[in-house]
């Protein structure tokens, strides 16, 4: 029996490695709350370099705490900035810009954790090259393996990388599986030899679940942000309200699980109390419940296969009301019927999905384009996009070649709304 261990914030554990830790998108929702998580345990875990791209001031105030080696921002003038407040602050901190520092960021031969949580297409190339240098990747930025699945998996297989899911459906379905308190590696794919027939991905359905199908194309960005169980971040938010969030989990738990589409099933759940199941063979189901708070799958994934006290409110079952399940409906979340034929039809078109979808959010967000005209535009887009029908994402240059051309046609398309 794997032995679960409690620990409070000023004891020792001898047996534990000290996690040198890099949070690729430190002033995010989820790198806030993963140094939330750190600073109750200054024994176990150790900063050693931070990553955002321009929100500098939170930056430096997470610099003054924590003391990294290096930060990393998205451009020189930032750099700037961050550079005058560190000094005005005395903190002796090596500042970088640009995409390549990222990289530099989360490969440094002191860092074994990476915490790869930087929104979008963006987090792909440090993560890759995090999984290549053999590092613990804790994974919240699903674009990595939606942009270039098979790419990402092999380099974890190659390098020995252990990959942790930190997703909260696809942390639960971890938790759930056999090997998931175990040191054998993480998450390894091809978990049906184990008797897993499906995992049920679940979903809060948004705030818009129940709003008339007519008032959709009136709703505003500041509304669709308002997710009704969980604290994230804008684009993350649209994500959720349209379900496409849910359509890239789904391709993201076919490569962490090695599980075909037909094998993963999609739930609405507006409790967000149980976080995925999984169901096996022989007719039992197992779930993963708790409260809609991140800092549990982030604690998870920095302490594991240890547990240890997240600073999450405890499950109080009498005071739940009931849980229920919805199925999906296909004519209000037309983004989920997207990915699920973006990940039967593979090679390229995942990648493509998810540049159309960001160019999408982004242009709602902005005022550009209505909140029904997210899948249409990405539909478009789709339909267009030439690498994405007929490539195959056998090298990470064809990846990002595809995604470019994908965020071309779909910039085009736009001009149309």
């Amino acid at each position: 029996m794997t032995q679960l261990i409690k620990i409070n914030s000023d004891a020792r554990l001898d047996s534990h490695v000290m996690r040198n830790i890099c949070v690729l998108g430190s002033t995010g929702s989820i790198g806030v709350n993963t140094l939330n998580v750190v600073r109750q345990y200054p024994n176990l875990f150790s900063i050693k370099t931070l990553t955002a791209h321009s929100q500098i001031n939170l930056l430096a105030e997470q610099c003054a705490e924590f003391h990294p080696e290096l930060v990393v921002v998205g451009s020189a003038a930032a750099a700037q900035e961050l550079e005058k407040l560190l000094l005005n602050k005395r903190i002796k901190t090596q500042v970088l810009y640009g995409p390549a520092a990222l990289v530099t960021a989360a490969t440094l031969p002191s860092i074994n954790t990476v915490m790869a949580a930087i929104v979008g297409a963006a987090g792909l190339l440090p993560t890759i090259e995090a999984a290549k240098a053999g590092k613990r990747i804790l994974l919240a930025n699903k674009e990595a393996l939606v942009m270039s699945g098979d790419i990402f998996m092999k380099a974890i297989a190659t390098s020995g990388a252990e990959l942790l899911p930190i997703d909260s459906e696809h942390n639960a379905i971890y938790q759930c599986l056999p090997d998931a308190n175990t040191s054998n590696g993480g998450a390894r794919g091809a978990y049906s030899q184990f008797g897993v027939k499906e995992v049920l991905l679940t979903a809060s359905g948004g705030p818009f679940r129940t709003i008339a199908l007519s008032d959709l194309s009136h709703v505003t960005s500041d509304q669709a942000c308002a997710h009704p169980n969980w604290v994230m971040g804008r684009k993350i938010s649209v994500d959720s309200a349209t379900m496409m969030n849910k359509g890239l989990e789904l391709i993201e738990a076919h490569y962490l699980f090695g599980l075909a589409a037909k094998h993963i099933q999609v739930l609405i759940h507006p409790q967000s109390v149980v976080h995925s199941m999984v169901r096996y063979v022989d007719g039992s189901v197992i779930a993963q419940l708790g409260q809609p708070d991140m800092k549990t799958p982030i604690a998870y994934g920095l302490a594991w296969p240890r547990r240890i006290d997240a600073g999450v409110k405890e499950l109080d079952f009498m005071s739940l009301k009931g849980l229920s399940f919805e199925e999906v409906d296909a004519g209000r979340f037309p983004c989920l019927g997207l990915a699920y034929d973006a990940l039967v039809a593979g090679g390229l078109m995942p990648t493509a999905l998810n540049a159309a979808n960001e160019v999408a959010v982004q242009a709602f967000l902005e005022g550009q384009l209505k909140f029904t005209d997210i899948a249409n535009l990405v539909e478009k887009t789709l339909n267009r996009s030439q690498l994405a029908q007929l490539g195959r994402a056998d090298s990470l240059e064809l990846v990002l070649q595809a995604d470019l051309e994908s965020r071309q046609i779909a910039q085009l398309i736009l001009k149309d709304f």
